[in-house]
């Protein structure tokens, strides 16, 4: 993590002091060191994180649903839960794929539903003071001679104020290097293509009070964000902080992501786990990054939340 003026520096100073904390294995590192480390980056000092590490999540959840498919498990894609409900016994889930019908019983549901992890919850009658606002993470990559620009992953200090990583450099698995996200409001839970308008999804955010709250405390700073995403060379002078030999040239298309990010009704944005549970159901309803990264450990740390609810 790269600090480029006197607010970052003391921010990461404060982030050092917690990366101590949770005894993670961080160096600090002044402006002459991130020189040798990375010469194409620009900043007074730095956080060294030697632990940091990316995955390929589309090869990891195939791999995955392999290893469920061998135990006996099923793996239904292109499919919609639309009803769901609880007994003593089981939980019942109406699924429609390929517009067929089925029901589905289960003795418990995990349900990790990301961008639809409110909805799950309301159809089991869970109460809960959340709902699921889209926020459109848009990513650029570039060409491949600037594939050795940087040897790490390098990473803006965050505001502490937000959940989003801000726009930073990300060495992919295939060698190629990508630039992003921002943080957009989105206006479709599943708006990942050029037009993302959902009059449903929208009916929900303006009904709920956490939406206005959200967008009146982070006003100014939304404004900057939606700005620069219709004004590419505002996107590219985030990335110039840290990294001023890229151009506009640079920043070649690339897919967008949408974060499923939980807002609570008083309006505060959710920064940690979020749960919600049953009798015979638990619900991930909020995942911070790197959630994708840390899937596994995260993954046995609900297994064993699941073997303390059930009493095991």
């Amino acid at each position: 993590m790269v600090a480029t003026d006197d607010l970052e520096y003391q921010r990461m100073l404060d982030l050092f002091e917690r990366c101590k904390e949770n005894e993670i294995e961080a160096q600090l590192i002044d402006q002459q060191a991130l020189k040798q480390l990375e010469p194409n980056i620009r900043g007074i000092g730095a956080i060294l994180v030697k632990q940091t590490g990316i995955v390929n999540y589309q090869l990891l959840t195939e791999k995955m649903a392999d290893q469920f498919k061998k135990l006996g498990g099923q793996v239904k894609l292109s499919s919609q839960v639309i009803a769901m409900s609880e007994t003593p016994q089981d939980v019942s889930l109406t699924v429609i794929q390929h517009n067929e019908t089925t029901e589905i019983n289960t003795r418990f549901l995990i349900s990790c539903s990301g961008l639809m992890a409110d909805r799950c919850t309301k159809m089991l009658g869970i109460k809960t003071d959340f709902q699921i606002i889209p926020f459109r993470g848009e990513y650029y990559q570039l060409p491949p001679a600037h594939n050795q620009l940087v040897k790490h992953l390098i990473y803006p200090i965050p505001n502490p104020d937000l959940p989003f990583l801000g726009v930073h450099l990300t060495r992919m698995i295939d060698g190629s290097v990508t630039v992003g996200p921002n943080a957009v409001q989105g206006w479709k839970r599943e708006g990942y293509g050029k037009i993302n308008i959902s009059l449903k999804d929208i009916a929900d955010m303006v009904r709920f009070m956490g939406f206005w709250r959200v967008l009146k405390n982070n006003l100014k700073t939304g404004l900057v964000e939606t700005y620069n995403s219709w004004w590419k060379p505002g996107y590219l002078k985030t990335v110039q902080k840290y990294c001023p030999s890229l151009t506009l040239a640079d920043l070649k298309p690339y897919p967008a992501g949408i974060r499923a990010q939980a807002v609570m009704r008083n309006g505060d944005i959710v920064h940690d786990f979020l749960f919600a549970q049953s009798p015979r159901s638990l619900h991930v309803c909020n995942a911070p990054s790197p959630a994708a990264t840390s899937a596994m450990p995260i993954g046995e740390y609900i297994c064993d939340k699941i073997a303390q609810q059930q009493g095991q």
